[in-house]
């Protein structure tokens, strides 16, 4: 490997790690609470529902605390770097204030909204906890970021490592209550994924200490410096397209699922097995995408927009490969991977159906997403929403309008035609566009000042 790729694997690798292990602790609990019954899952895939739209928002905090302290890195700027750290802080507290306290307030209509009877009492008593305990998610992912920001993708991983297999030793017990425990049921999963996630940021926040005290910033703000509210918008701005970003292709997945849901239970199970596999593989692109964007923005702050425009080059590659491994991956295996999952013949055939349409989506998606994070880290990110949310609309619309003509495989045709109306139109929008090379300050002379990496405060 020459260029940016090996800098962008070994960026990218512990974020698959660290996605993956979350899917699969996900699954695992999803297994101990399906033993309560229909109601105790569907509370819970609602709390899993209700989480997934908060994260679009969380996103603009952590996203954009990655892209401002990574440009910061770049530039050699430990004061900028510091400023970062603080308003990160700032903002989480308040962004958890701010979900927090209304969501724990209308737990009950919340839950009543989408459920009734028993599923929304549990829902409710789900929220009852999630809720008040939504601070230590939101500051997890504002500490992980802290640490990808200067390049560190390995701590985060380890954190969510040791969260989600904490996960899954408390999950049976809290859940089920063997022995002398009690059986708190959905309460006891929401207790379990607080605990984890308490433990997590506790060591988190202890691997942060010591590396203030290891790399001490310790060069003072210079007096015409911005303030903490000037940063804050400036990582709110960074992280928004992120943020959008997300929350668009979810509202189009729960769309996607309703044209689904008119083909009947098998085609909505099938989907449902097929998507739990391309999860599997999407967040290896998307794994790529944090990665790229880390190093798009450092390379911006450090003034290099030739370096940004190689890097933009080799994320495209890299995309590319993963994209079409992933897609000759789920077209070879699509038949073995569905009987591991269901032996209904009609469930398996809708999944193998699905699997194997899906090998002509994954190679665009793949190149959309990675190249994303080039694109939202160099100040693209609305040019890049846009193209995104019109290839979004252009897949809904092609997904209805086959899907009566040739079936259920229509729904999956427009996944592609979506995906290469993205690209496109990623290219009409973005991909001419000229990287900006970061403020690099001078010294005597007019002559660049190298200053020490910015640490993390």
């Amino acid at each position: 490997m020459r260029g940016h790729l090996p800098r962008l694997v070994a960026l990218a690798g512990p974020v698959y790690g660290e996605l993956l292990s979350g899917v699969i602790a996900a699954v695992i609990g999803t297994y101990w609470v399906a033993g309560l019954g229909g109601p105790a899952v569907a509370a819970v895939t609602l709390a899993g529902t209700v989480e997934n739209l908060l994260l679009g928002l969380v996103l603009v905090v952590s996203s954009g605390v990655t892209v401002r302290l990574s440009h910061a890195h770049g530039a050699g700027d430990r004061a900028a770097a510091g400023r970062v750290a603080r308003a990160a802080w700032r903002l989480c507290a308040l962004g958890s204030l701010a979900l927090a306290v209304p969501g724990f307030l209308l737990r009950e209509p919340l839950a009543h909204s989408f459920l009734d009877g028993a599923a929304a009492t549990l829902a409710a008593d789900y929220f009852a906890v999630a809720f008040p305990s939504f601070a230590l998610f939101f500051g997890q992912r504002v500490a992980d970021e802290l640490f990808k920001g200067v390049g560190d993708t390995r701590t985060p991983m380890r954190m969510a490592l040791l969260a989600n297999s904490l996960l899954l030793v408390l999950d049976p017990l809290l859940i089920l209550g063997p022995g002398p425990l009690p059986a708190l049921g959905v309460t006891g999963a929401a207790l379990a994924l607080t605990l984890s996630r308490a433990v997590a940021l506790a060591a988190t926040l202890l691997l942060r200490r010591r590396h203030r005290l290891s790399s001490p910033v310790d060069e003072p703000a210079p007096a015409d410096a911005p303030g903490l509210l000037p940063t804050a918008r400036a990582i709110v701005s960074a992280g928004a397209p992120f943020g959008l970003d997300f929350t668009a292709r979810m509202g189009v997945g729960t769309a996607q699922l309703g044209l689904v849901a008119s083909f009947g239970v098998p085609a909505v199970a099938g989907y449902g097995v097929g998507y739990r596999v391309l999860l599997i593989v999407t967040m290896a692109f998307y794994a790529v995408r944090q990665a790229a964007a880390i190093e798009a923005a450092r390379l911006t702050g450090a003034g290099s927009a030739a370096a940004v425009r190689a890097l933009g080059r080799d994320t495209a590659r890299l995309a590319a490969v993963l994209g079409t491994g992933a897609a000759v991956l789920c077209v070879a295996a699509a038949t073995p991977v569905a009987a591991l999952f269901t032996d209904d013949p009609a469930v398996a055939g809708e999944a193998v159906g699905f699997l194997r349409m899906a090998g002509l989506y994954l190679l665009p998606y793949a190149l959309v997403v990675a190249l994303g994070g080039v694109h939202q880290a160099t100040g693209a990110g609305r040019r890049l929403v846009l193209a995104v949310l019109l290839g979004l609309a252009a897949q809904l619309a092609a997904g209805a309008a086959l899907s009566g003509p040739i079936g259920v495989d229509g729904l999956w045709a427009g996944m592609t035609i979506g995906a290469l109306a993205q690209l496109a139109l990623l290219h009409l929008l973005v991909g001419r566009r000229r990287p900006p090379v970061g403020h690099r300050p001078s010294g005597a002379g007019g002559r660049p000042v190298r200053r020490a990496p910015a640490a993390v405060e």
